[in-house]
């Protein structure tokens, strides 16, 4: 809707700067600072032009010099005034990709000011128009009329029409939501569907094009060679059987050269090209108005070419002049030239050919006119097999028996098989095109508007062109000239170019300039095509493609173009060739379709294409189409061009820099994203379906880097790319003072989650304490049903340091928020002692201590793990504890019966733990731990005194440790190895050790050890025994994690606890149950 601007005067200021300002206005070309630098290919960033950019360091200056803004000031330092943004969008230019480089930024928006823009006539109708029409109208579309009839025909070009029309109407809504920059319909595609479909799609037009050009080279030695000039011919064929051969050898030989003259021009300098396209353009109306002119002069004044015919047989004017058996002349009757080619001899007395000795010659008008009724005999279809004879309906003829050919014999035979999907897949070629005035969006005045109307409107002319010319033709001339491909029957001349006045010549020199023409065009915007997509960066290893001569033109990519040019002109048929690139056009049209009918369903706000006429039915239909064209013309090329697009595709995905350019696809992800979790949003998942949704909690730091990669190493084998993966860090402060570091941390994340293949999510938090911030992760990460349920971490190996007293009260307070959260818990011991994804395991067990059911976990985790390539060769052994009362070998049995249900393969051991006394090791550990917490927390020293103490204490413990060795190799005495713990006991051990203690600490044992924390240490240090003697040597132990304590009191004696239960064990997992069943027998 139209918007009234009102311009309202500020006063000048008094410093001069608004004349500053004036001159920038003035003269918008001059760079005020130095020009935005392009981003280099795969750094994430779109390569198109943003008008949007704040050159703050250059303006800022100028914008604070006056008073008049100064309540704005703190929004100027990141968003540009309004009166520079209009300036922006004022001076966008839309250069080229390829022709950047030499284009000065003062020169060339000079020239862009001063040069006309080209309207939609002159811009968009005639390219289209001459992209259109070409060679298989001049070289195929008789011969298709003839094969198919006039019915099928029309209804070929009317799908293939209508399939083009449907693309143009998408297109124009694309082309008409925004500015297209270079690279036309790649552009489009890839910003709309992303940079995967983008770069697929991009490579398989550009192979479509290059093909082209191979066609059209073809096309224009075909002409050159069949009617131009014959004789330069350089294979000359021995028989006619070896016609077929010869010319393919000659079209090889002359298609190289022709390419390779094409290719120097096109090197040389694409501004010939350009100016000669007019040349060209008019060579294709010439002949156009030319077909017409001699269609209506047959009306009147139909031409006199005979056919000469052999019962109903065409024969090919090759040899003889006459089209008679015999002729009267002065001395009697006397064989004809034609007489001697089916007789052995030239008397009348000869043996003949059987056919030729039954049937009468008898000749016809090639172009009866259009009043001569022709119109009804070629109505109907006249499929061929290859090498049949090309015979006329309705005339009468004795049938000879079937013998062996003669190949001297001068008949018109079919040269291939011909059938409707075949000839769909020839002519399908002929309609391509309809994006050249996209193409040229830069150098249009209007280009939202002239693109619709310029390609819509060149579309239904030429549609009306191939139709009017169908019937025309079958109208006009006779079915057999129709099916006869290179005009034998005619002396070898263009079967089109016999119909047109007032020459043949024009349609023949018409055709071969417009052809020419054409594979330069093939050959000028291909390579173009080829660097617009590599300089996008998202197909690495087109990089190279990306650069040029010094003037920006694409040698390289010219240099690929003709390489592949060569390998269509190297097959050399015409009938060939076409079909490969119709695959790869109808690809593109296809997803041209797939883009507008995604975007139109979407509804994003961004949507809003000037170009109305446009729905998603349409362009699905016109998807529809296309795809069942590809199947039609030929279902192997098809499935061949799709796995091409397949390809890149995956590569891109794979390996190709990660975009972001607002597309439909991601847009798509999203609402289906969306709609998923709203669909998963009720209730849990059924055991069946459950699996760890992990949260990594990663500690990082000071200099935000992660302290435990191997972590995620073992996140990513576990997970084995299934599932949700959360990866979440807490940074200490506050959001304001320390988001650049934290997106600093995000980037190293997500940097270390690329190089372990992690495929998940980071999610970073800021809180004034770890504390918080980590039970704000356990509470909130995820959405909807996507939330984890299992929280893994590592094991804080630094509790016990005195510089890091609140380790171990944000480790158990964490186990206590997973718990409450009803989440699962994976503890890593040793977790940088954990494998890398790269090593592999080349045997060993995984050990499962199964002490109390946890529902499932122990179980699953291992089967989990060994589907990762790095432990497949471990195997698995469960071991679960038996108490005295417990029947062992019943244990074993139902443990075993229980692990088949779950189709779970493991070694089942049942380890008995006999109840015993308490060793004085296990009571003194007790003591000793209780003492040194109940010492931190009374006695106020300085770091250095805590330190010593610390010290003293960790010696004691040492020395007890060993004590107690050397009493376990001693002789057994009953009051040294094994007691039970009395009062009495107690302060006999304590009289008879107190000579031997330190003295610093003679009342180190003056307090009582707690009962319930030496049935505990008890409990660990039996059970760290059981575990040494078994699993030792194993690649992994898993372990139940005993809770923590109600009391949180007693929150430092529980990790003194788990110490001692993995203490002299490698790599240690320690699980603990989410509260719920994670694994079932039942299907």
């Amino acid at each position: 809707m139209p918007t009234n601007f009102t311009v309202v005067p500020v006063e000048a200021r008094a410093d001069g700067a608004g004349d500053e300002a004036a001159e920038r206005t003035e003269a918008p070309g001059t760079p005020e600072g130095p020009e935005p630098v392009g981003h280099s290919p795969g750094d994430g960033s779109p390569r198109e032009s943003v008008p949007f950019v704040n050159n703050v360091e250059m303006e800022r200056e100028s914008f604070f010099e006056g008073k008049n803004m100064a309540l704005f000031e703190e929004e100027m330092d990141s968003n540009p005034m309004v009166s520079s943004l209009l300036n922006k969008l004022a001076n966008y230019t839309n250069l080229s990709q390829g022709v950047v480089e030499h284009e000065q930024a003062e020169e060339s928006r000079r020239r862009a000011a001063q040069t006309p823009r080209m309207g939609t006539f002159i811009g968009v109708y005639l390219p289209c128009l001459q992209n259109i029409l070409g060679v298989i109208l001049f070289l195929r579309l008789t011969w298709i009329v003839g094969a198919a009839g006039i019915l099928e025909s029309f209804l070929i070009v009317a799908v293939c029409c209508s399939c083009t029309l449907l693309t143009a109407i998408s297109m124009s809504a694309i082309a008409t939501n925004g500015v297209v920059p270079a690279g036309g319909s790649y552009y489009m595609i890839s910003r709309s569907l992303g940079p995967e479909f983008g770069g697929a799609v991009g490579l398989c037009f550009y192979l479509g094009t290059t093909f082209a050009g191979a066609m059209y080279i073809l096309g224009t030695i075909e002409i050159f060679l069949t009617y131009i000039s014959p004789g330069a011919a350089i294979f000359q064929a021995e028989t006619a059987a070896d016609e077929a051969a010869a010319m393919l050898h000659n079209m090889r030989v002359y298609g190289t050269c022709t390419l390779a003259l094409m290719a120097v021009v096109v090197f040389v300098g694409v501004k010939y090209v350009n100016k000669l396209a007019l040349v060209f353009l008019a060579c294709v109306v010439l002949s156009i108005l030319a077909i017409y002119a001699g269609v209506i002069k047959t009306a009147f004044d139909p031409p006199d070419i005979p056919v000469c015919l052999l019962g109903n047989r065409t024969l090919a004017r090759r040899g003889f002049d006459v089209c008679a058996k015999v002729h009267e002349g002065s001395n009697g009757s006397a064989t004809t030239a034609l007489w001697g080619l089916f007789c052995n001899g030239s008397q009348p007395s000869a043996s003949c050919d059987e056919y030729f000795a039954q049937n009468n010659v008898s000749e016809m008008q090639a172009i009866p006119g259009v009043a001569s009724g022709v119109f009804l005999e070629n109505l109907w279809s006249a499929y061929a097999d290859k090498g049949a004879y090309v015979e006329k309906k309705g005339v009468p003829a004795v049938p000879a028996p079937e013998e062996s050919r003669d190949s001297r014999l001068p008949y018109v035979l079919s040269d291939i098989t011909t059938y409707l999907t075949l000839l769909v897949g020839i002519y399908f070629p002929s309609v391509t095109g309809i994006m050249a005035g996209s193409n040229r969006s830069g150098d249009l005045k209007d280009a939202q508007k002239s693109i619709p109307t310029g390609t819509i409107m060149a579309i239904v002319t030429t549609s009306f062109i191939y139709l009017s010319c169908i019937v025309l033709f079958g109208a006009c001339i006779e079915g057999v000239v129709l099916r006869d491909k290179f005009g034998e029957a005619l002396q070898g001349n263009l079967v089109i170019g016999v119909l047109a006045w007032p020459s043949p010549w024009v349609i023949v020199i018409g055709s071969f300039f417009s052809t020419c023409g054409a594979g330069l065009q093939s050959l000028t915007g291909a390579p173009r095509l080829l660097q617009a997509i590599a300089r996008d960066g998202i197909v690495p290893f087109l990089q190279v493609f990306g650069h040029g001569k010094a003037n920006g033109e694409p040698t390289w990519a010219l240099l690929l173009t003709a390489l592949i040019c060569e390998t269509g002109v190297l097959i050399a048929s015409l009938d060939s060739v076409a079909p490969i690139l119709s695959m790869f056009f109808l690809m593109c049209y296809m997803f041209v379709n797939l883009a507008c009918a995604v975007q139109t369903l979407l509804r994003t706000p961004n949507w809003r294409p000037r170009f109305k006429y446009y729905h998603w039915t349409l362009s699905f239909l016109g998807m529809s189409l296309c795809l069942a064209l590809m199947f039609v013309c030929s279902w192997y090329y098809a499935l061949f061009a799709m796995l091409v697009a397949g390809c890149i595709y995956k590569y891109i995905e794979y390996r190709g820099a990660e975009k972001e350019w607002g597309d439909g696809i991601r847009g798509l992800s999203l609402n289906a994203a969306r709609y998923a979790l709203l669909r998963v949003e009720h209730g849990p998942p059924h055991t069946k379906n459950w699996r760890p949704q992990v949260l990594v909690l990663l500690n990082l730091d000071e200099e935000q880097q992660v302290k435990h990669p191997r972590l995620l190493s073992f996140a990513s084998q576990l997970k084995a790319g299934k599932g949700l993966t959360i990866v979440g860090s807490v940074l200490e402060g506050t959001y304001l003072d320390k988001h650049s570091e934290a997106q600093r941390a995000e980037e190293n994340i997500r940097s270390l989650m690329g190089v372990e293949r992690t495929k998940g999510f980071c999610q970073l938090v800021v809180s004034s304490n770890l504390r918080d911030g980590t039970s704000h992760l356990i509470q909130s990460a995820g959405l909807g049903a996507m939330k984890h349920n299992t929280v893994l971490m590592a094991w804080p190996g630094s509790w016990k340091q005195e510089d890091n007293p609140f380790s171990w009260k944000n480790f158990v307070d964490t186990v206590r928020d997973a718990t409450a959260a009803q989440q699962a818990l994976l503890v890593a011991k040793n977790v940088d002692l954990f494998p890398q994804n790269q090593e592999r395991l080349g045997g060993g067990n995984i050990d499962v201590w199964w002490v109390v059911h946890d529902g499932g976990m122990l179980m699953l985790l291992p089967f989990l793990l060994r589907q990762h390539k790095v432990w497949r060769k471990c195997r698995m052994r469960i071991f679960t504890v038996a108490q005295e009362a417990d029947n062992s070998i019943q244990m074993k049995r139902e443990l075993q019966t229980f692990l088949y249900h779950l189709r779970i393969s493991a070694e089942v051991e049942v380890v008995e733990m006999v109840e015993n006394d308490i060793s004085a090791f296990t009571y003194e550990k007790t003591l000793v731990m209780e003492q040194r917490s109940q010492m931190l927390k009374q006695m106020q020293l300085s770091k250095t005194e805590r330190e010593r103490e610390a010290q003293l204490i960790h010696d004691r413990n040492t020395a007890s440790h060993a004590a107690a060795a050397t009493k376990a190799q001693a002789p057994p005495t009953p009051d040294k190895v094994q007691m039970t713990w009395t009062r009495e006991k107690l302060i006999a051990e304590r009289c008879k050790n107190r000579d031997a203690s330190v003295s610093g600490f003679k009342d180190l044992f003056s307090l009582k050890p707690d009962q319930s924390n030496v049935r505990r240490m008890h409990t660990a240090v039996k059970l760290n025994d059981v575990v040494l003697t078994k699993s030792q040597d194993a690649q992994l132990v898993l372990l139940n994690m005993p809770g923590p304590p109600r009391n949180r009191h007693g929150d430092e004696n529980y990790m003194e606890f788990l110490e001692v239960l993995t203490e002299g064990l490698n790599r240690v997992l320690l699980v603990r149950g989410g509260g719920r069943e994670v694994i079932t027998i039942y299907s």
